[in-house]
């Protein structure tokens, strides 16, 4: 999803065959698919504890906590993500959109139920996309605070400081591509996976017996003799496989192989030493307060592992590996939203290339902003990573609760499993995601509430746009004359004729598109060659070049021509536009200087008594405006365009 590689049209390892370095392609996959993961022993094992400080920290809960975050990586990440959802790959993308459109495909009938699982989780992610640069940025400066000498100096207001110019920095550096900067994440990361990995190994030395906790009698234990603050300590246990949604969305661009080699060689290694080693460190911390007489507190545990003299350079891998967490969330939202226009889920915004060489490598002004605009909003709201890991899990859990009902529907229709043998399979999955979503909904009131209502403004916006396109398509319908009925009038009573070719956009290529009805009426001259033009997204990432356009001829005046994408391909209309029509005896060659664009604009006008209630009118009316002009979209000259149209109530 993140874009830093060409992408693949073969599915999962296939699609790793055709790159010769398979050990280049597993660097770059732990640079970007697992920077997020990667980054939660900054905080995740701290906050878990703290949910249990409440009457004191005792060793049972240290291994409880510790217990619960092994398995939590080994059910969620490896076996569910890792082992299994990376088989559903839609032509080897993956990601929840791909695997709704995938789930479209295969579950016929039931489709409706995958558009809406789809939107739904689309609409959580951009909740994660807001609170994971936020927390992630701002854990690594709060390491700041456990340097001595540095204490006073970095307080609260500094560290945020520190926070919102490392975060102004990269939202503006987005417009130029990370291409470039984007060949040092995988060697970044592979040093940041090996410094915790060895941290872990240094103290685990202090409390060897710390290895029992793979036994998950502790967990179950810890959960069975706690009651509900075993349950708000489940929600905080879950920060541990954040980011574990990426290892699915990013198949497109490195393969199957190569991230579950990062995973299994390097960083699930790396994560559970260095739990077991604050875990370790935890438990010699408070014998030896229990030794002296002096309370035990909860710690920054990551950071004092670290010996004083190397804890600046830790801090500073922290905030390099950070941003990277940070960049790789962020391409993700510009991905999942070219992906969302592409099926119809969001107006158009505009999109721009920024390489040459990966087309991935995409850039959404207005995207960025409004991402930009809501992780200041959460970093001077909530001030600390702590008060905001609160706010983290629900949209993670949320969209993975999306995603394991699409399995299903993958599993049961695509692979086609029966039913028992199909819920056998996703079933375990479902409980163990409704355990941890209903363990985070506990904390909505701490700040939960955030990515809820950021879902929830997202899929608002998704309804009405969609809903507002069927009215205004039902409308056009309603006024619609079948084409071959006008081209059989029109050859036999033809109006004045103009050379050239026009080409008229619509959505419906059996109706006469409105655009060229208004043409006649008012112009009353005819192309000698016309073009009736539809684009189609299919439910599939990409769609090669040779299936792209299908060209029907009407007669000699009419054609109706299809240009089919992938819903992770950029349009492009006059690059694509078929140069011969197919009309024996006749000069069919397209001239591009001799091509004029028609496209049907309506003006919207809002009705209470009619269609959608009246707010919702304005809010769809502002949502055309501002959607992005659809000669840049389709990359249409804008010197070629001609709109036309008409009102229309909605």
């Amino acid at each position: 999803m993140t874009g830093h590689s060409a992408p693949s049209t073969d599915t999962g390892d296939a699609g790793v065959q055709r790159h010769p370095a398979l050990v280049a392609l597993t660097i770059g996959a732990i640079g970007v698919v697992f920077g997020d993961i990667g980054t939660s022993p900054l905080y995740a094992f701290r906050e878990a504890l703290a949910q249990s400080a409440g009457d004191g920290i005792d060793p049972g809960e240290i291994l409880g906590v510790l217990s619960l975050a092994l398995w939590s990586l080994i059910l969620v990440v490896t076996i569910k993500y890792v082992v299994f959802l990376m088989r559903a790959d839609n032509q080897g993308e993956g990601g929840v959109l791909a695997l709704a459109a995938l789930a479209r495909r295969a579950a016929g009938a039931r489709s409706r139920i995958a558009l809406v699982l789809g939107a739904a989780g689309a609409s959580l992610f951009y909740g994660d996309a807001i609170i994971t640069p936020a927390l992630s940025v701002l854990s690594a400066m709060e390491g700041l605070r456990t340097i001595p000498a540095a204490a006073s100096i970095f307080d609260e207001g500094v560290i945020r400081m520190c926070t919102i110019v490392i975060l102004v920095g990269l939202f503006f550096i987005q417009s130029r591509g990370t291409a470039q900067v984007s060949k040092l994440f995988g060697p970044i990361c592979i040093l940041w996976f090996l410094v915790i990995g060895g941290l872990g190994i240094w103290h685990i030395a202090d409390e060897p017996s710390i290895a029992r906790v793979v036994w998950p009698g502790y967990g179950v234990g810890f959960l069975a003799s706690h009651g509900v603050v075993g349950l708000f300590v489940l929600g905080a246990v879950f920060l541990t496989v954040t980011g574990a949604e990426a290892l699915t969305a990013d198949m497109g661009h490195f393969g199957r192989l190569p991230i579950r080699i990062g995973w299994f060689s390097l960083v699930l290694p790396a994560l559970a030493l260095n739990y077991l080693g604050q875990g370790a460190f935890a438990l010699s911390t408070l014998e030896q307060a229990a030794a002296s007489g002096k309370p035990f507190t909860n710690q920054d545990w990551f950071f004092l592992m670290a010996p004083e003299p190397l804890r600046p350079a830790l801090i500073v891998l922290a905030g390099l590996a950070t941003v990277i967490a940070a960049q790789a969330v962020i391409t993700g939202a510009f991905s999942l939203t070219q992906q969302a226009i592409q099926l119809g889920f969001l107006p158009r915004l505009r999109v721009r290339q920024t390489s040459a060489d990966f087309q991935g490598q995409i850039y959404l002004p207005a995207i960025n902003w409004l991402l930009l605009f809501g992780v200041l909003v959460l970093v001077i709201q909530f001030k600390t990573s702590s008060a905001m890991a609160a706010a983290y899990g629900i949209a993670v859990t949320g969209t993975m609760v999306v995603t394991t009902c699409l399995a299903y529907l993958v599993v049961r229709h695509r692979w086609g499993w029966s039913r028992a043998l199909a819920l056998a399979a996703i079933l375990p999955f479902l409980t163990l995601d409704l355990v941890f979503f209903g363990a985070n909904i506990l904390r909505v009131i701490e700040g939960g509430w955030v990515p809820l209502l950021v879902g929830a403004g997202v899929g608002l916006v998704i309804y009405t746009w969609v809903r507002g396109r069927g009215i205004v398509s039902a409308f056009e319908k309603r006024q619609a004359i079948p084409l071959a009925d006008l081209a059989a009038a029109l050859a036999k009573r033809p109006p004045e004729r103009v050379p050239g070719t026009a080409v008229f956009l619509t959505a419906n290529p059996a109706s006469a598109p409105g655009a060229l009805l208004h043409n006649l009426k008012h112009n009353k001259v005819l192309h000698a060659q016309n073009l009736v033009m539809t684009i189609r997204t299919a439910d599939r990432p990409y769609v090669p070049a040779e299936r792209r356009a299908h060209v029907e001829r009407l007669d000699d005046n009419f054609a109706t021509v299809t240009l089919t994408y992938g819903f992770m391909e950029t349009p492009d209309v006059p690059r694509d536009l078929p140069r011969d029509l197919g009309i024996e005896n006749r000069t069919t060659g397209l001239d591009p200087m001799k091509t004029s664009f028609f496209i049907g604009r309506n003006t919207l006008k809002p009705e209470a008594e009619k269609g959608m209630p009246l707010w919702q009118d304005r809010l769809f009316m502002f949502l055309q405006r501002n959607a992005s002009d659809p000669t840049e979209f389709l990359r249409i000259p804008p010197g070629k365009v001609l709109e036309l149209g008409e009102q229309v109530t909605v």
